[in-house]
């Protein structure tokens, strides 16, 4: 080892003791140097901070009291009395030294291996496939700089396993496509004071858009009819969901987390069972063998284990027996995990922190930009920052379709609420966000009549016909304000509830602006699509007579209470209970 420049002529170099440069004494030997690792840097066990992980130390930092390199600088001549310590000693010293520092470079090295075994252990999958036509912009920042983050969360119904299939059942499905069965669009708000979690009823129609399998090539084409929603991940994975979800909402998604039959199982044992509440005794049982066998007392109880399926699975015996009195059950249990969550996952447990690791890692499927622990880990401290009263779930707002077996989207009801999401604003309706002001653009419009618009009759709705002439009429409008290169589009007219004026790249966005301001239309009613090829304006159902545009106002009116966080305990219904 390098001798010490900061001693007497003839002394022996001291060993500092613990705390004296910050670092142990078990990484010096006898010179007073610090053991290092094989490239020459130092290792420590790191107690500190958020994560209890062991890592490699940076000393380019001082690595304690600024310039006592030596105990007051003068600490490194004989001692008092001469002679120094026996020689016995300083072997000791420097064995025990040597092998304490082993020992830590040895943790550390395991903690490395620990951490790649974790990363090793993630499932990924790519985050959308379907096409870009069909994506949503993504979120913009709040005057602060933060972002909201949108996650979706999928329960897959996969039998891919033996553990599966005992879980799920249905052995002539063993290893097949598996399905979307639970879906739940997770917006974290951009300053992190509250949540909203919207769940989609598993028997939704909906359109599902074109989805290319990343790893087999196969394309599956979009749904020409609506079709059930959790067939959405059978279409070359958790991608597609996601694809379905952007199509229908608007809304940019950030991240997917899926797990499947076996992975609720091992998370409610590794949280130690999560406390769910019925308002009296259930069996989710027929005479047909149909029920998740679901069979608890009056009160709450910690569920976990095969138990916890059942819960989640559970329609036959809530409410009306149908997937909507499941989707609230599902929201009580993802409440209470949360809960216990919070209380388990601290580096003030690390026995349970580490079971809660090993289990998560192995049970969960996510996209590449949570494919670390590290990432994972980063997305729990954002979570966490929401108090859990701010926490808001609901269900998706829904109508019976015309035979009564499944449910569609309840056009406005549904739209509201995928707006509040898309603009940041809380479900509780508490803080609402001021009105965004006005739109501007960095590039100039070019003078009125070199501004091509091509003008579309969008009045067509489910219930009316699209009115004759419109494309033409606004077209004639917008000559007479002096965008004489406007040109209607004479083909089928289209079904859109409100105006838009859209362009297909940044250069264009001053003209479409402007476009926007003679007309009395508002900017947040113009976007960038890959769609058209240049300024296009959609005359919508909103807009299907006269000259002058008046835009719907925005409904900020936020789910009743009720339709929140439905009650503390599930409602039984009288045929199954015991």
């Amino acid at each position: 080892m390098a001798q010490s420049s900061v001693r007497g002529e003839g002394a022996r170099p001291r060993v500092p003791r613990a705390g004296e440069l910050g670092w142990d004494d078990s990484m010096y030997e006898e010179g007073g140097e610090p053991v290092r690792t094989a490239d020459g840097g130092p290792a420590r066990l790191d107690g500190e901070g958020e994560s209890d992980s062991v890592r490699p130390v940076d000393d380019t930092a001082p690595t304690g009291p600024q310039g006592q390199g030596r105990h007051g600088g003068g600490g490194g001549g004989r001692r008092h009395g001469g002679g120094g310590r026996p020689r016995r000693r300083r072997r000791i010293l420097r064995w025990s030294a040597m092998v304490l520092a082993l020992l830590i470079l040895g943790t550390a090295g395991a903690g490395y291996l620990y951490y790649r075994h974790l990363n090793a252990k993630i499932k990924k999958d790519d985050l959308n496939i379907g096409d870009a036509k069909d994506r949503a912009a993504k979120s913009k920042p709040n005057a602060a700089g933060q972002t909201p983050l949108n996650i979706l969360l999928i329960g897959s119904d996969a039998r891919n396993s033996t553990a599966n299939q005992k879980l799920g059942g249905a052995r002539d499905t063993f290893d097949g496509p598996a399905r979307a069965d639970v879906q739940m669009l997770l917006h974290l708000s951009a300053d992190r004071t509250n949540m909203s979690v919207v769940s989609m009823p598993r028997d939704t129609l909906l359109d599902i858009p074109k989805c290319t399998d990343p790893d087999t090539g196969t394309v599956y084409d979009a749904s020409t009819v609506p079709v059930i929603t959790n067939d959405s991940l059978r279409r070359g994975g958790p991608g597609c969901t996601v694809a379905t979800w952007e199509k229908l909402t608007d809304i940019h998604i950030d991240h997917f987390i899926m797990v499947d039959f076996a992975g609720v199982v091992s998370m409610a044992d590794a949280i130690g069972g999560v406390p769910v509440c019925v308002d009296a005794n259930i069996y989710s049982h027929t005479s047909t063998g149909h029920g998740s066998g679901l069979k608890l007392k009056e009160g709450t109880t910690a569920i976990k284990g095969k138990q916890a399926l059942q819960w989640l699975r559970t329609r036959y015996g809530f409410e009306d027996g149908s997937d909507i009195g499941r989707t609230r059950a599902q929201h009580q249990y993802m409440n209470s995990m949360v809960k216990q969550l919070r209380a388990n996952a601290t580096l003030s447990n690390p026995g349970k922190l580490k079971s809660l690791a090993e289990t998560a890692t192995e049970a969960l499927t996510v996209d590449d930009g949570l494919g670390t622990v590290t990432k994972l880990y980063d997305l729990s401290k954002e979570l966490k920052k929401v108090p859990s009263k701010r926490i808001n779930m609901m269900t998706m707002p829904w109508v019976y379709s015309a035979d009564g077996n499944r449910v569609l989207p309840k056009a406005k009801a549904a739209d509201s609420v995928w707006r509040l999401m898309r603009e940041d604003i809380a479900l509780d309706g508490k803080g609402k966000k001021k009105k965004a002001t006005e739109r501007t653009s960095s590039d100039p419009a070019a003078a009125d009549d070199k501004i091509a618009v091509q003008v579309q009759n969008g009045t067509r709705t489910s219930t009316l016909a699209p009115v004759p002439g419109r494309a033409n009429a606004v077209t004639e409008l917008l000559v007479g304000k002096g965008f004489t290169a406007s040109k209607a589009d004479l083909t089928a007219a289209t079904a859109d509830d409100t105006t838009v004026i859209r362009y297909p790249s940044d250069d264009l966005e001053g003209d479409a602006l402007r476009v926007a301001k003679s007309l009395g239309i508002p900017t947040s009613a113009v976007e960038k699509s890959a769609n058209v090829s240049g300024v296009t304006l959609v005359v919508g159902a909103d807009w299907r007579d006269g000259t002058t545009y008046k835009a719907p106002s925005d409904d900020d009116s936020t789910p009743s209470s009720d339709e929140l966080n439905a009650g503390k305990c599930m409602k039984v219904n009288p045929d199954f209970t015991w």
